[in-house]
């Protein structure tokens, strides 16, 4: 804590403003924090809640039929069309939409310390007067708040996107529940802490960004296998559920990020220029 208190978080945020914009004119990382939102978030959805209007009765039956036993019982009373608007609006895209923290995270994360590397100016910021841990929580605070701010953005756009599209259907708005809201507020802060926290971890240790960010791909595993555990009705996104993975992911992120700041320091990134 008294490391925390004689923090100066204008040299902190200095450095958080440079990595701003650098990664302002980075295509690669840009592209990540666009496309991949947009894909999540407006392409994706729009296209899943079209399949009633495009899909005949027999497929749109075939496909609900599909669906493990536990989903198809949380929309008992439902016609076919709404089932499928609310499974693919509420449930479907829940894993897919934790990428996008990640992601994002991640790209910041990779291009702030790898990206120095390339760029020649990590020595410069190293004789910089920040400590160690000012120079961790720059690094950390930026991915982190950006990572953030772009998931908020592409939370509303969601939003947006699956109400309009729903309508049809639905002939209300529906989007969002609980699960969802807990989702966001808790789980999507974790997931992008535990990201930048690993993606650093590899970044101080690599020599190029795209090394970092092929490396920091790992990060998307447990959200693979919750989208594996959904297909099959092991886990379905309700509130209790979701509070129980934020809890999860919020411990696992501290323990990241801590072991991240011990292994963080001007000897280990010296060692690899």
């Amino acid at each position: 804590m008294s490391g925390l208190r004689g923090m100066r978080w204008r040299l902190v945020w200095a450095v958080v403003a440079k990595d701003l914009a650098v990664v302002r004119r980075s295509r690669m990382i840009l592209s990540t924090i666009t496309l991949m939102p947009a894909l999540f978030a407006v392409v994706l959805p729009a296209v899943a809640l079209l399949v009633p209007s495009l899909a005949g009765p027999a497929t749109l039956a075939h496909q609900l039929g599909q669906l493990p036993r536990p989903i198809r019982t949380l929309f008992a009373g439902h016609s076919p069309a709404e089932t499928w608007v609310l499974y693919a609006a509420l449930y479907m895209f829940a894993p897919f939409f934790l990428m996008v923290p990640l992601m994002v995270a991640t790209g910041f994360a990779a291009d702030s310390i790898a990206g120095e590397r390339e760029r020649k100016t990590l020595e410069g910021l190293l004789y910089t007067p920040l400590s160690d841990l000012e120079l961790y929580a720059a690094k950390v605070l930026g991915a982190w708040t950006t990572a953030m701010a772009v998931t908020l953005l592409a939370f509303l756009a969601y939003a947006v996107t699956v109400n309009l599209a729903g309508w049809p259907v639905m002939g209300r708005f529906f989007f969002p529940t609980a699960a969802w809201v807990l989702l966001v507020v808790l789980v999507v802060p974790a997931a992008a802490a535990l990201g930048l926290g690993v993606i650093v971890l590899i970044s101080a240790r690599v020599a190029t960004t795209y090394e970092a960010f092929q490396m920091g791909g790992m990060v998307v595993i447990p959200v693979v296998l919750l989208l594996f555990g959904q297909v099959s009705g092991v886990v379905i996104f309700g509130p209790l559920v979701v509070l129980a993975l934020g809890l999860v992911a919020w411990a696992a992120a501290l323990l990241v990020l801590g072991v991240g700041l011990r292994r963080f320091g001007r000897p280990a990134l010296l060692n690899r220029l």
